[in-house]
C-alpha cells in the first residue's frame, strides 16, 4: 500500500492542475445538484418493527381519518387576569383559533377544547390538538407560520396562545458559532506549523472535502428520508479529520523538505508514509461509522454511513488533492514563518513529560485512573431518552406551552397515549368496555377519553393522559402496564391492543437504542483489538488500547450526565435545558470516539514499536516514540476538540450534547489516555508489552501502517543512485 501511496502522491503532485479541476467539478457539481435536487430532511425518529411503529401501520391501513403518524401540534389558550375561557371574550378567542387552525395547510383535524372538555379546572387555559396530514418533516416554514398566524386574533384581544408538538420543531441548524471551532483550528495549525500558508492548506482541503460531503448528502435527501442530524454529524466528523488528516501529511512533507528532499519527492514519501497512517486511521473511523447499521436502526444507519462517506472524502481528498495543492505550494511552505516564542527543541516537552511519566509511573497511572473513575460516577445515573419540548429552551414557544399544560391539566397532558384496540372479526363492544376499565384502574392514568371506532367497526382508538410527563420513569411503567393487558384482553374477547403515539413511539426507540448500545460496543471493541493486533503484531497493545477506550468512552458518558441531565455549568456552556441525554448518543459516541483514538494509538504508539523492533532498550523506545508522536497527536487532539466544542454554541441542546461529548471524549482520550496512561504501562510492562504467541506471528500479515518498508526501499534506491528522481520507483513493499 506505501508504494502505491507513494506513486500516487507524486502522480497528483506532478498532474495537479488536472487533479485540482477534477475535484472542483466534483465540488461544483455536487453543489448544483444540492441546490436543484435537495429535498426535505426529517426531526421524526422512527424504527420498523417496534410495537407503536405498526399501531401506527394498522391505523393508517384501518383509521386513515385518524391521522396517525402525522404531524401534531398542542395550541394552549391562556386568559389574561380576570378572564375565563368561558366567558365572552374566551369563548371569542378560541372559536377564531379553532377556525383559522381548521384552514391551516395540511391539518386534518383540529380537536376543539370546548368540545373535547380540554379547558382547565380553574377555566383560565384552553387546549387545542391540531393533526396534520403529514409528517412533521413534510411541513414547510409557510404551513409552521400558517400554524403560528392562526393565534392572532386571539393574541389581539389579550391572550396569550403557545404552540408544542413536532409540527412547531424546527430542523436542527448550524451557525457562525460553530465557525469557531475552525478559527481555533487554524489557531492551533499556525503554531504548529509557524506559517501561514502552511497551516491554510490543511483548513482549505478540510473545507473542500466538507462541502463535497455536504452536497452529497443534501442531494441525497431528494430520494431518501434523512434524519436532520444527519448532515450535522457529518459536518462535524468532516471538519475534524479532514484537519487533521491534512495535518499529519503536511507535516511530514515539510521534514522531508527539511532534510534536502525534492518537493516531489517529499509530496511521494509524505504520502506513502503519513499518508498510509491516514488511510488505517481512516478506515477505522469509516469501519466504526458503518458499522452503525447493524444494529437495526434506520435513521441511525443512515448518519453512520453519511459521516462514513465524508471521512472518505476527507481520506481520498488527502492522498490526492492535498499533494496536488502542495505541487501548488512547492517549498514555499517551509517560508513565511510566524515567531510566536523564541526557538526551542520543540520535541524535548514531549521527551521530558514521557521520561517524568517513566520515573513515577505508578503515580501517574493511579491518579489518571482515579480520575477516570470520579468522573465516569455519573454515568451510573444516565437516562435515555428522545427530545421533546420539556427540553426546549425557556424562552420557546414550545417550552412555554409545556409548562403551561403542565400547570393546568398535569404534565401528562404533554404526551398522550394512544391505545389501538383491535375488535377483530367479532365486532365485541364488550372488549372496548373491558379495555377502558382495564387502562382507567392503571395508577398513573389521570384519565381516558372514549373510544373512536372506524367505519368498518374492528378498530377503535383511544386516548391515555397519563399523570406523569413524557419523560418520566412513570410514564414508562405505565406504557409497559398497558401493553401487558393486551393477552388477557385478548383472551377473553379475543380483541388485541397496543400503544402508539409520540411518547411511546419515543419510549420505544429509546429502549431500542439502549439495548444496541452494549451489542454496538462488543463490535467495536473486538474490532478494535483484531486492527490493533494486526498493526502493533502485539496482544498486551491492543488490549490495553482498548480497555483505555472504554474507559474514556465511561468517563464522557459521566461528564454528559452531569451537564446535560444535572444541570452542572450549564450556564457556562451557555446549555439553555437539561433532561435525558439523548438516546443515539452513547452509540454515536462509541462509534466515533473509537475511530478517532485508534488514530491516535497508531500515530502515538507505531514509532515506539519502530524503535523497539530496531533494538532500543524498551524504556528509550517508549520515550523516543513518544517524542515523535506527542506532538503531532497534541496538535491533532486540540483541532478536533477546537471543531467539536464550536458546536456546543449551537441553539439546539442535542447538537450541543453531540458536540460536547465529542470534544470532552478526544480530550481524555488523547491527554488522560494516549498521552499519560498509554506511556505509563508501555514503561511497565518493558519488552512484556509486544508479546505475541508465535502461531499468531506465523498467521497474521504485516501491515506496514507508516511505510517503514517503503522508506528503507527508497533509501537504498537512493545509495544505489541508479536511475534520476523522475524515473526512479522502488521496490515492491
Amino acid at each position: 500500500m506505501a508504494t502505491f501511496l507513494y506513486r500516487l502522491g507524486r502522480l497528483s503532485f506532478r498532474r495537479r492542475a488536472l487533479v485540482s479541476a477534477v475535484w472542483a467539478a466534483v465540488l461544483v457539481a455536487l453543489g448544483i445538484g444540492a441546490l436543484t435536487l435537495s429535498g426535505q430532511l426529517s426531526d421524526s425518529v422512527t424504527i420498523p418493527g417496534t410495537e407503536s411503529q405498526q399501531a401506527i401501520d394498522q391505523l393508517q391501513a384501518k383509521f386513515p381519518q385518524a391521522a396517525a403518524g402525522g404531524a401534531t401540534a398542542r395550541v394552549v389558550i391562556a386568559a389574561p387576569q380576570g378572564h375565563t375561557m368561558t366567558d365572552a371574550a374566551g369563548k371569542a378567542a378560541v372559536e377564531s383559533t379553532v377556525a383559522s387552525l381548521k384552514t391551516a395547510p395540511k391539518v386534518s383535524s383540529v380537536a376543539d377544547p370546548f368540545q373535547a372538555k380540554s379547558i382547565s379546572p380553574d377555566g383560565r387555559v384552553a387546549l387545542a390538538q391540531v393533526s396534520y396530514q403529514v409528517k412533521g418533516f413534510e411541513l414547510t416554514d409557510s404551513d409552521r407560520q400558517a400554524l403560528l398566524d392562526s393565534a392572532n386574533g386571539a393574541k389581539q384581544r389579550g391572550f396569550e396562545v403557545e404552540f408544542g408538538g413536532d409540527a412547531v420543531q424546527a430542523m436542527p441548524a448550524t451557525g457562525a458559532t460553530e465557525g469557531l471551532g475552525v478559527a481555533v483550528a487554524a489557531v492551533v495549525l499556525i503554531i504548529t506549523f509557524g506559517s501561514l500558508l502552511a497551516a491554510g492548506i490543511p483548513l482549505l482541503t478540510a473545507l473542500i472535502g466538507v462541502g463535497i460531503g455536504m452536497a452529497g448528502i443534501m442531494l441525497a435527501s431528494g430520494s431518501l428520508e434523512l434524519n436532520s442530524n444527519t448532515p450535522v454529524l457529518a459536518l462535524m466528523i468532516g471538519l475534524a479529520v479532514g484537519i487533521d488528516y491534512a495535518l499529519f501529511i503536511v507535516s511530514r512533507y515539510r521534514h522531508e523538505l527539511s532534510i534536502g528532499r525534492e518537493p516531489e519527492e517529499a509530496a511521494g514519501r509524505a504520502a506513502g508514509t503519513a499518508g498510509s497512517a491516514v488511510v488505517f486511521a481512516g478506515l477505522t473511523v469509516i469501519i466504526a461509522l458503518a458499522g452503525l447499521t447493524v444494529v437495526g436502526i434506520p435513521f441511525l444507519g443512515q448518519m453512520g454511513i453519511a459521516a462514513a462517506a465524508t471521512v472518505a472524502i476527507a481520506v481520498l481528498i488527502a492522498l490526492t488533492l492535498l499533494p496536488a495543492i502542495l505541487g501548488f505550494a512547492g517549498t514555499r511552505v517551509m517560508g513565511g514563518r510566524i515567531r510566536l516564542r523564541r526557538k526551542t527543541d520543540k520535541a524535548s516537552h514531549g521527551e521530558r513529560w514521557a521520561r517524568f511519566v517513566a520515573r513515577h509511573r505508578w503515580p501517574v497511572l493511579l491518579t489518571a485512573l482515579a480520575g477516570l473513575v470520579v468522573v465516569a460516577i455519573p454515568a451510573l445515573s444516565m437516562q435515555l431518552g428522545l427530545p421533546n419540548d420539556s427540553t426546549a429552551a425557556p424562552d420557546s414557544t414550545q417550552r412555554k406551552a409545556y409548562d403551561l399544560v403542565s400547570e393546568s391539566f398535569g404534565a401528562g397532558a404533554n404526551g398522550p397515549l394512544l391505545v389501538v384496540v383491535d375488535t377483530g372479526v367479532n365486532h365485541d363492544p364488550e372488549s372496548l368496555k373491558q379495555a377502558v376499565a382495564g387502562i382507567s384502574t392503571l395508577p398513573d392514568v389521570a384519565g381516558v377519553t372514549p373510544p373512536r371506532v372506524n367505519a368498518d367497526g374492528d378498530t377503535a382508538l383511544l386516548t391515555v393522559i397519563p399523570k406523569s410527563g413524557p419523560s418520566s420513569k412513570q410514564t414508562e411503567d405505565l406504557v409497559a402496564a398497558i401493553r401487558s393487558q393486551s393477552e388477557a384482553l385478548h383472551e377473553t374477547t379475543g380483541a388485541s391492543l397496543a400503544v402508539t403515539g409520540q411518547t411511546a413511539a419515543n419510549i420505544d426507540v429509546s429502549e431500542k437504542l439502549s439495548d444496541a448500545m452494549i451489542p454496538y460496543l462488543a463490535l467495536i471493541v473486538g474490532l478494535a483489538f483484531i486492527l490493533l493486533m494486526l498493526v502493533f503484531r502485539s496482544i498486551v497493545v491492543p488490549l490495553k488500547a482498548t480497555l483505555g477506550f472504554l474507559g474514556s468512552v465511561v468517563a464522557t458518558f459521566g461528564a454528559v450526565v452531569a451537564v446535560f441531565q444535572w444541570g452542572w455549568l450549564t450556564d457556562l456552556l451557555g446549555v439553555a435545558s437539561t433532561g435525558p441525554i439523548m438516546s443515539m448518543l452513547p452509540i454515536l459516541l462509541i462509534g466515533v470516539l473509537f475511530g478517532l483514538a485508534m488514530d491516535y494509538q497508531v500515530f502515538l504508539v507505531t514509532r515506539m514499536r519502530e524503535e523497539h523492533v530496531h533494538g532500543a532498550d524498551p524504556q528509550e523506545a517508549m520515550v523516543t516514540g513518544f517524542r515523535h508522536g506527542s506532538r503531532v497527536v497534541t496538535a491533532a487532539a486540540l483541532i478536533m476538540i477546537s471543531v467539536f466544542a464550536g458546536f456546543v454554541l449551537a441553539e439546539s441542546t442535542l447538537i450541543q450534547s453531540i458536540g460536547f461529548a465529542l470534544a470532552f471524549g478526544v480530550l481524555v482520550d488523547a491527554f488522560v489516555i494516549r498521552m499519560t496512561i498509554v506511556p505509563a504501562v508501555m514503561s511497565l510492562l518493558g519488552r512484556h508489552a509486544w508479546w505475541l504467541p508465535r502461531g499468531l506471528h506465523k498467521v497474521l500479515p504485516n501491515v506496514d501502517v507508516e511505510g517503514e518498508g517503503l522508506a528503507k526501499a527508497l533509501e537504498a534506491s537512493d545509495s544505489r543512485g541508479s536511475r534520476g528522481d523522475d524515473e526512479r520507483e522502488p521496490a515492491r513493499v
